[in-house]
């Protein structure tokens, strides 16, 4: 029975208010004599008189102005709640969870990030960083960020930042003992600081690039991270060469400090780009992401 009276206590309260069934109707968009009807229908169910009508004038009985007072505050708290989903829906909220490397982090997601969230206080952003693919899927993340290049083809990809490339950096005293390695299979015979790729538990093998031709090598060395600073560091202090993001050493090779070498074989990269399923449906706070991170050259 609730279901059905609903509607008719909507229709109630509306002429309750207006004290008339001419202006309710115009309101609720029907009729007055469909208005009437439905109020009439409404008494008989409950048994009781709810509205007194005269040719000039309608008001409540007591048992009316009771059901009154107890319903609109109710029906009003309803209506609150569903305009605070609405606002809910528009508004970026929720928390949103990306995987990412930390060279991404750094250089490119969290200087966007970190100039947005004050003014968005219900966005909450986890940044998983690690240097392994996820599968984004099954680990439930929103969104990865990775090189363009290795972004699958089923996702969606957005550019979030520019073309970037490693360089192969040691100190000057490093070089001053082992000397220069002139193309990159002689690093074979050099000390290399190593990267350990989460996913498949192996060392990265250092990509190279020249006139069209690729080489993929697999160096050895006494030191492994899975983190770019620490490689400057030990790189610095002469414990070998390392490959690393191009902005995280540049200032090192201005002081001194590190020297670059094979720059000839180093290509730009894709750029960092977010993926994310496309059968998805993105959320305000995702899509708020998504704005902000996207490159625009």
């Amino acid at each position: 029975m609730l279901r059905e009276d609903v509607k008719d206590l909507l229709w109630f309260i509306e002429v309750a208010r207006e004290q008339s069934f001419t202006k309710a109707a115009a309101t609720l968009g029907t009729s007055q004599s469909t208005l009437s009807h439905t109020i009439k229908q409404l008494e008989a169910r409950l048994g009781v008189r709810l509205l007194t009508r005269t040719t000039r004038s309608v008001a409540t009985t007591e048992a009316g102005e009771r059901l009154l007072q107890s319903l609109a505050p109710r029906f009003e708290g309803i209506e609150a709640d569903l305009a605070d989903l609405v606002a809910f829906r528009e508004k970026p909220s929720g928390t949103v969870r990306l995987t990412l490397s930390d060279h991404a982090l750094q250089t490119t997601v969290w200087p966007k990030l970190s100039r947005i969230l004050a003014d968005n206080p219900d966005v909450k952003v986890e940044l998983y960083s690690d240097n392994g693919m996820r599968n984004i899927v099954e680990e439930r993340f929103d969104a990865g960020v990775r090189l363009g290049e290795s972004v699958d083809k089923d996702m969606i990809a957005v550019r979030i930042g520019s073309d970037w490339r490693l360089r192969a950096v040691a100190s000057p005293e490093y070089l001053a003992r082992h000397g220069i390695p002139e193309t990159p299979q002689d690093l074979v015979s050099h000390v290399c600081i190593n990267t350990r790729q989460a996913t498949w538990g192996g060392f990265y093998a250092w990509e190279f690039e020249k006139d069209g031709r690729e080489l993929r090598v697999r160096v050895e060395g006494q030191l492994s991270f899975n983190s770019s600073i620490s490689q400057i560091d030990a790189a610095v202090k002469g414990y070998g060469i390392a490959y690393i993001p191009e902005d995280l050493v540049e200032e090192h090779i201005q002081a001194g400090t590190l020297q670059a070498v094979l720059d000839d074989w180093s290509e730009p990269f894709a750029g960092y780009h977010l993926y994310y399923p496309s059968r998805r449906q993105m959320s305000p706070a995702m899509a708020l992401i998504v704005d902000v991170l996207r490159h625009r050259s």
